[in-house]
């Protein structure tokens, strides 16, 4: 039987399934086997019950399968999946944290958001959760040691030098080398999706635009998308156009910038000047293209709105001065022997991890939502190596620059004179998710880090229920420590770079 068949039909990509929970192993281990991939969980508090929904994700057609299971509002708990999917021990993870279920089974259910000093018993995304209670004066703060012979730690953070986001790192090193590294995050939870409860379905743009702030249009586009098939709004194939060509030029000025930075780690500065000189040039365009420079303000729910459409002969013209810059980046002796071999993350890993975006493209793992989920037909050339080093990730982020110059050039040049497109007024009626009254969507967009997920839930006055988010970050930070084993202490920051990834996505 295809996975697609024995559901709730909710379009031509998306099959809802209502199982018990003793179901969810074996209809979880056939999907997966069928090439699914465990794209996000949430937990929804119905007052009454507990709800879970998985959504696992396949491309080549669009496939998009949900399985929701209703669960006891006093003592929930679910079979856990942990044995079959890396993502899924932490998606239950959260969920024992923030929502207070019990997963049975778990290989390691220790906490992933609640630090040591959280209060236990507190579950902020409950429906029922008050004012915390105090939290507790401890000095706990757990690692699992490596002991051994000349075997000793290095803390860093969770305060940094600069601009960088909190994010906790523990190094077990011998001499210079890296045995293992465990990083910590959460330090910026801010409840997002808690904050997206109640709001009015067509008015959560903004707050979606800042959940990652380099990130501004993929975020608000998947939540637009999610928002539009929730309340059952068609879009018109130019608004599409119209907004790919955003997230396009988003991950125009971000790979730029970061290809400087590489360079910079390993004391090539100039390279990093002309790569920040071209940054700024994007961050111009971006602002007269949208009035602001991170492209705020220009997708809403059904509609999009530009000020202005790039030139494509200034585009070209930047990527062509770019190229020359990593050309001869490319060409400094030290700039490749630091790159090359460095923080290698094998194919194997990235696939058992669940990496998305240029991190699994450079180890080989093909996965692109622009060709997985597509909104629009499009000509997408997804660059790929299998070295899975720095290298490799830098020669990734090069090479869908120049693909996603032509790509943003190509929609221009179709686009003639359109700069504001809307849809009509959302249809209210129309089919329910499983047997509960809200109405839901979910948005995939291929942000520049990778895929970005969002899926929300709309009631009958139009207000958000549920918002549940995935931004790349969330699968790709187990990858670093990982890609690190075996790697000296000084290509860290190198090595971190060349992953570059946000704090604030993963932490919500």
């Amino acid at each position: 039987m295809s996975p697609m068949v024995g559901g709730i039909y909710l379009g031509p990509h998306r099959v809802v399934r209502v199982i018990a929970a003793q179901e969810l192993p074996n209809a979880a281990a056939k999907l997966l086997a069928s090439g699914f991939r465990l794209a996000l969980v949430a937990a929804h508090d119905d007052e009454f019950q507990v709800r879970v929904v998985y959504l696992f994700l396949a491309g080549g057609p669009d496939r998009r399968v949900e399985l929701h299971l209703h669960l006891s509002a006093d003592q929930p708990h679910l079979p856990s999946l942990a044995e079959q999917s890396f993502p899924a021990g932490r998606f239950e993870r959260e969920m024992v944290d923030l929502f207070g279920i019990s997963v049975d089974g778990h290989p390691a259910p220790r906490r992933l958001v609640k630090h040591a000093h959280w209060p236990a018993e507190w579950y902020p995304m409950r429906r029922d959760s008050t004012t915390p209670p105090p939290f507790p004066d401890t000095d706990r703060f757990p690692f699992v040691p490596v002991e051994g012979y000349g075997v000793y730690e290095i803390p860093v953070g969770p305060v940094h030098a600069g601009l960088i986001e909190p994010g906790h790192f523990r190094f077990s090193v011998v001499g210079e080398t890296i045995l293992k590294l465990t990083a910590r995050l959460w330090f910026t939870h801010r409840g997002v999706e808690k904050l997206f409860e109640g709001r009015d379905a067509l008015a959560g743009v903004d707050l979606a635009e800042r959940i990652s702030g380099d990130s501004a249009a993929a975020h608000s586009l998947a939540h637009c998308l999610a928002i539009e098939e929730a309340l059952h709004i068609g879009v018109p194939e130019q608004v599409h156009r119209l907004r790919v060509l955003l997230v396009e030029l988003e991950r125009l000025y971000n790979h730029a910038t970061d290809l400087g930075a590489l360079a910079n780690d390993v004391g090539l500065s100039i390279a990093n000047v002309h790569t920040q000189r071209i940054r700024e040039q994007l961050l111009r365009l971006n602002e007269a293209v949208t009035g602001h420079r991170l492209l705020r303000n220009a997708i809403s729910p059904g509609g999009v709105s530009l000020l202005r459409l790039p030139d494509p002969a200034t585009l070209r013209t930047i990527a062509t001065d770019l190229a020359e810059i990593t050309e001869l980046t490319l060409a400094n002796s030290v700039v490749r022997e630091r790159f090359t071999a460095t923080a290698i993350l094998g194919a194997r890993e990235a696939r058992e991890i669940g990496c998305l975006g240029y991190v699994a493209r450079a180890s080989g793992i093909v996965v692109d939502a622009r060709i997985d989920h597509p909104t629009i037909d499009l000509s997408v050339i997804t660059a790929g190596s299998v070295d899975g080093d720095v290298l490799a990730r830098y020669a990734v982020r090069r090479d869908e620059y120049a693909a996603s110059t032509e790509l943003a050039c190509a929609l221009i040049e179709d686009a003639g004179d359109a700069l504001s497109v809307s849809a009509g007024p959302a249809d209210s009626t129309g089919p329910h998710t499983g047997s509960t009254p809200e109405r839901s969507g979910v948005g995939i967009v291929e942000g520049w880090r990778g895929t970005v997920v969002h899926r929300v839930e709309v009631d009958r006055d139009n207000r958000i229920t549920r918002a549940k988010i995935v931004d790349p970050s969330w699968f790709n930070w187990p990858a670093l420590p990982v890609a690190l084993t075996d790697t000296i202490v000084a290509d860290f920051p190198l090595a971190n770079k060349s992953f570059n990834l946000s704090y604030a996505g993963n932490d919500l």
